[in-house]
């Protein structure tokens, strides 16, 4: 089984409430609370084995735990008001990991603005940080990734292929730690959560659905598409330069590096095609548009020497590794 799969058992048997606003499926949950006020809500968490490469410090992988978890409330324009914390700790950690640990815990939460008031710890055999945050916000102002409509256009909020050539780069063996281009090294082990961009794009009105990267562009661009019931059409593949350079110096695919790589915690967002201007101004120019929304017997597919090309759906799934 892979993740996908244990999510959709988990759901079977957990069911419903009425007052569920957002669900499985999405970046976070939400509850109603009273007429259109939700509580949103995330969690997720980092796992050493699997989460932590080579030359990250205790602190980087801490405070990288945060900004996952603040992406996602990011995609939906949401703010984080206060967070808890549950932390697995190996017997082997000693007290100065622990304090590396607290420090991006807090270094994280404070770069975001919110508290983190609580949580619990244990002994595992495997470093855990799981993180849940707690936000509130008006249901009609939350962007999901069911509302792409056809004719709306896609953008993101940066270039891909940073974290992915980086990661490759050290799990290969090519290249060191402390040699890694700047670029590359900031997006491995100084990720960014793109929260007030992404609270400045849902206020504009301008969006329609929104989702953040962080699983690789080519899987986000399908979920847009299931969620939303339509077809893509990428017309300008958004590769960084930073990872076009080191594919070429090193022979690797720049563009499977910003396709099918992952921990890029960029947004991916459709537009309004009259509204693109209002989206642009609330980015303040930092929006790159990359395609269109189609007609979903289209699917998702790229612009290729003016031939179309399906995308894979690839990517990573906890369980099974490269999906």
């Amino acid at each position: 089984m892979g993740e996908l799969e244990i999510i959709r058992i988990i759901e079977r048997f957990l069911g419903t409430d009425p007052r569920t606003v957002v669900g499985f499926g999405d970046d976070v949950s939400a509850v109603r609370l009273v007429k259109h006020q939700t509580a949103v809500l995330k969690t997720d968490m980092l796992v050493g084995s699997t989460d932590i490469p080579p030359g990250m410090s205790m602190r980087q992988a801490a405070r990288k735990a945060v900004v996952a978890n603040v992406s996602d409330l990011a995609a939906k324009g949401s703010r984080p008001i206060a967070g808890l914390v549950a932390l697995g700790l190996p017997s082997r950690l000693t007290k100065k990991d622990v304090m590396e640990i607290a420090a991006g815990l807090g270094g994280g939460a404070k770069e975001y603005g919110f508290p983190l008031v609580g949580g619990d710890t244990n002994e595992s055999n495997d470093l855990v940080i799981s993180i849940a945050l707690f936000a509130l916000m008006d249901e009609r102002r939350m962007v999901l990734r069911s509302g792409a409509r056809v004719g709306d256009i896609v953008a993101v909020t940066s270039g891909f292929g940073d974290a992915a050539a980086g990661l490759k780069a050290l799990l290969d063996g090519r290249v060191r730690p402390d040699r890694l281009p700047h670029a590359l090294a900031e997006a491995v082990y100084h990720p960014h959560a793109e929260l007030e961009l992404g609270l400045r794009l849902a206020s504009s009105g301008a969006l329609t659905a929104a989702i953040d990267s962080s699983d690789g562009l080519a899987w986000s661009l399908h979920e847009l598409s299931k969620r939303s019931k339509v077809g893509i059409q990428v017309q300008h593949l958004p590769i960084s330069k930073a990872a076009k350079d080191f594919a070429l110096s090193y022979g690797y695919n720049a563009t499977d590096l910003a396709l099918y790589g992952g921990e890029e915690y960029n947004l991916i967002i459709t537009i309004k095609p009259k509204q693109l201007r209002v989206a642009q101004r609330a980015a303040r120019g930092r929006l790159k548009t990359i395609g269109v929304v189609t007609p979903r017997a289209r699917g998702v597919r790229l612009v290729k020497n003016e031939h179309e090309v399906k995308i894979a759906m690839k990517g990573w799934e906890h369980f099974r590794g490269q999906r």
